[in-house]
């Protein structure tokens, strides 16, 4: 009998509820486990999940290598898919290996590159990869000059800080002045250059930390995430692009996109899963970003019939999939939100007792409940992008 799969995710994003439903119905037909913590107890990834905790707040990443090495140990995990503290968990990867856990992530030295979208651009730059005019701001006089450079040249500029996931710090650089225009309707990314200039000098003069910035031209679209999975061979074993154009998303495998996402995929050594963007800069596409774990809509590659979680998940344990072509391209779609279940108390269970038994390590008997910590769910509302997971995408 094939033994189940515990796979752990740790403080992840919400629409990963979606990465844990493709996870158990795998196309092996392999009984997998999912344990998950978090932050916010509220999480419908905990309520999703077999068995879950709070994480602590406040550790140091050292510390939090310790904790989740101890998680391992105690939860007998065989991969793990980390998300917070990612670069220190990868320096760790022998010892997480010592403990019977595979990570589900690059080496440090990959994280170490992507970490800092500088140093990434150059890196990517030096393999014939194209990027944006780009400048790196840490002051008000050099976000002026940055600014004007970039307007000079026909641009509106934008910013967005030096290291960080997501749009988070995203903001559109406009000369409009502050008025009540800017109160009505719903808020917008854009912010008056005069008031962030302000904001910027009165930090300097108090002694505040400066800010490390990114300053680029406001790209065009259509926004082209493409997802990889990479062995630790270097060899890719899929590409997808997810197109987005207003609300409208779709499929994509236009080499303008895969092929460079392919050498960077493959030239760095982004193992496992990945997510590469693009964005229009006239008339090429050019980098926007690389994140280092699997993206947040990785799971609407199920429109194509394809389940990128378990692929991955097998090849962290040393079970080729071989090349993942899409068997067809879904038809175009958006992405509503829905309600998924919580927990109905706000504190998750938690097993405290080291000596309290598992889940078991066997599949559960055709027709047994389902072993699992959970009450009885709550109501909250989650992302969702695919009929097979929750019926959420809906075609266009």
């Amino acid at each position: 009998m094939v033994s189940r799969v515990r796979v752990w995710l740790n403080r992840t994003y919400a629409e990963n509820v979606f990465f844990t439903d493709q996870l158990r119905r795998n196309p092996s037909d392999r009984a997998v486990e999912i344990h998950a913590t978090h932050g916010d107890a509220d999480s419908p990834v905990l309520a999703a999940a077999d068995t879950a905790e709070l994480e602590p707040e406040g550790l140091s990443p050292a510390a939090y290598v310790e904790y989740a090495l101890a998680q391992c140990r105690r939860r007998g995990i065989d991969v793990f898919v980390p998300r917070l503290h990612q670069s220190a968990v990868v320096a760790h990867r022998a010892d997480f290996e010592a403990v019977g856990t595979a990570l589900l992530a690059p080496p440090p030295e990959a994280v170490a590159v992507f970490h800092d979208k500088v140093v990434a651009y150059e890196a990517v730059q030096a393999i014939g990869v194209p990027v944006p005019p780009w400048h790196r701001v840490r002051s008000a006089d050099q976000l002026v000059a940055a600014v004007e450079a970039l307007e000079d040249a026909g641009h509106r500029a934008c910013f967005k800080p030096a290291s960080g996931a997501g749009g988070v710090g995203f903001r559109v650089i406009t000369r409009k002045p502050f008025s009540l225009e800017h109160l009505t309707g719903f808020p917008s990314p854009s912010v008056q250059l005069d008031l962030v200039v302000e904001a910027l000098r009165r930090a300097e003069e108090q002694g505040e930390d400066r800010v490390d910035w990114l300053v680029m031209p406001r790209l065009g679209q259509p926004e082209v995430s493409v997802d990889c999975l990479t062995g630790p061979d270097n060899v890719l074993r899929m590409s997808v692009g997810r197109t987005k154009n207003g609300r409208r998303r779709g499929f994509t495998l236009h080499e303008q996109w895969l092929e460079p996402a392919r050498l960077i995929a493959e030239g760095f050594g982004l193992h496992y899963l990945s997510n590469i963007q693009f964005r229009m800069f006239g008339d090429r596409p050019v980098l926007m970003d690389v994140n280092t774990r699997p993206a947040g809509g990785l799971h609407q590659l199920a429109l194509c019939g394809v389940n990128a979680p378990w692929a991955a998940v097998q090849l962290a344990l040393g079970e080729d999939p071989g090349r993942i072509v899409p068997p067809f391209l879904g038809q175009d779609y958006t992405v509503v939100s829905g309600p998924r279940p919580l927990r109905a108390v706000a504190l998750p269970h938690q097993r405290l007792d080291e000596a309290e038994p598992l889940l078991p390590a066997v599949p559960t008997p055709a027709g047994s409940p389902e072993p699992t910590t959970q009450a009885a769910p709550a109501a909250a509302s989650a992302s969702a992008a695919t009929p097979a997971d929750a019926a959420q995408a809906l075609p266009l």
